[in-house]
């Protein structure tokens, strides 16, 4: 191989490589983002169950069901 031809070479192996890197970014991006919503949507339902904590919550002495 001359000179040439792995200069070629090598400029299609960085462009491939240029693309194949912009590509793992914006999935990079895009996970990101998914993670802060879903990260948001956590913090909102644990504040939703703790207000809502007190409603349901069953006490050790109630009676048992009428079948026993």
């Amino acid at each position: 191989m001359n000179l040439e031809e792995r200069i070629n070479e090598l400029e299609s192996r960085q462009a491939f490589q240029d693309d194949t890197i912009q590509a793992l970014n914006d999935v990079l991006v895009r996970q990101q983002r998914m993670v802060e919503r879903l990260q948001l949507q956590m913090a909102a339902l644990l504040k939703r169950q703790e207000e809502m904590g007190g409603q349901f919550e069953t006490s050790e002495e109630e009676a048992p069901p009428p079948h026993y």
